[in-house]
């Protein structure tokens, strides 16, 4: 029996792969015009990373980290997110000697062990960007400003951005006692998680997917209403920073995000067509987070968004785009094969994409390989065409061709590719 890939997994096959080199370069390029530099940090890590960064009691920790001791006995996790790994580096690499703000993005796989369905794997890929230095909410909007030009840009027109604030270490623990009472009546009917949410992280009760934990918590006081004077003035902030720059926005004062670094400024943004879960793009501000793994106190905000869901959100609105013409160069005898095959390697040195026969098949065979890949141009190279140190090219959109010298082939190619 053939083996298949892991459940949960998927292999990205050929045909698709330029949608997705075409969403990556369209995240770099725009990332690029934010001055946002790119980093790379290792796809695993020290467990203890996430448990203090992420959260003991999130349900990344708890249940869906992918994590393992190696023969040495170190215990090392499989990054479930980016933003850990990410301050991580910044922290040991002194990043922030400099002052200023520093902003950073990365791409590439996260894995998380919970049930695949639409949209989410156990292993897959999310582009990111984190910006620290800053504790105003001039970042926040040019954040939100991004976000929103990266969806539009990749043809999520209808996303919509909720809002929220979760406070800060001053004003959330009053939300936190206000929620526990409001829900103490009704404890015995949260689900499992959320009745241990109660006493551990009672804000993630509003984040539970249960559909009658969300009823029981839609009547509890909202978070808005507990923020202190500083968290109300840089919400206020935030919001006057995306009117200045025409981002729309409703507020939602339920969004809290599933992760224990977050602070003040939260957001999702929400689409259509991905079904109950409709988060495409989400983040916020973490100002805590780099003091807690032992770096310098830092203010940061960030996003991220999965790939996978990305791409399906956009759906047709992402472009096919076309390979790069190539050219493919058609032998016919010992002699001419052994010549063409130096010839490629001097067409491809000078910057001409060449494919070749390596199977000796008749002339008919070849171009209709040529076809195939949709080639721009063939160039036949016969025996007859060897001794008259000449070869036949072949334009296969039309089906012209023309007979032309050996010497100064590869220059007049040149011309035809640049």
């Amino acid at each position: 029996m053939p083996f298949t890939a892991p459940k949960g997994t998927f292999d990205i096959l050929p045909a698709d792969v330029r949608q997705w080199q075409w969403l990556e370069e369209t995240f770099r390029h725009l990332c690029a015009r934010y001055a946002f530099s790119e980093i790379r940090t290792p796809i695993f890590e020290c467990t203890e990373l996430f448990a203090r960064g992420v959260g003991e009691d999130t349900d990344i920790v708890s249940k869906q980290m992918y994590s393992f001791k190696t023969i040495g006995g170190d215990a090392l996790t499989l990054r479930p997110e980016g933003t850990a790994s990410t301050v991580r580096a910044v922290i040991e690499h002194s990043l922030l000697s400099a002052g200023g703000v520093l902003k950073l993005f990365y791409l590439g796989p996260i894995f998380r062990h919970e049930a695949p369905q639409k949209g989410r794997y156990r292993q897959f890929h999310q582009v990111g960007v984190e910006a620290f230095g800053s504790a105003g909410p001039e970042i926040d909007a040019e954040i939100l400003a991004f976000a929103s030009e990266l969806l539009r840009t990749i043809g999520i027109s209808d996303a919509v951005l909720e809002l929220n604030s979760v406070g800060c270490p001053e004003c959330r623990p009053r939300y936190r006692d206000a929620l526990r009472t409001a829900l103490a009546s009704a404890r015995s009917e949260l689900c499992a998680d959320c009745r241990r949410r109660y006493d551990t992280a009672p804000l993630r009760i509003l984040d539970c997917k249960v559909e009658h934990c969300r009823e029981l918590s839609a009547t509890a006081p909202v978070i808005l209403d507990i923020l202190c004077d500083a968290c109300k003035t840089h919400l206020h902030g935030v919001e006057e920073g995306l009117h200045a720059l025409q981002v729309p926005y409703r507020l939602n004062p339920h969004i809290v995000r599933g992760l224990d670094y977050y602070t003040r400024t939260a957001f999702e943004f929400i689409a259509g067509n991905l079904g109950a879960q409709n988060t495409v793009l989400a983040g916020g501000r973490y100002d805590g987070l780099v003091e807690e793994l032992g770096g310098p106190p830092t203010p940061a905000i960030g996003f991220a968004a999965g790939i996978e869901r990305l791409l399906m959100s956009a759906g047709t609105a992402i472009p096919l785009p076309e390979q790069a013409g190539s050219l493919y160069l058609a032998t016919l005898g010992d002699a001419a094969r052994r010549y063409g095959f130096v010839l490629a390697n001097t067409l491809r040195q000078a910057g001409i994409p060449t494919m070749v026969d390596y199977l000796a098949r008749s002339l008919k065979a070849q171009m209709r390989e040529a076809n195939r890949l949709n080639t721009r141009y063939a160039l036949i190279l016969g025996e007859d065409e060897l001794a008259r140190n000449e070869a036949t090219l072949r334009n296969m959109q039309d089906s012209s061709q023309e007979s032309i010298q050996l010497d100064g082939l590869v220059e007049k190619l040149q011309g035809l590719f640049e």
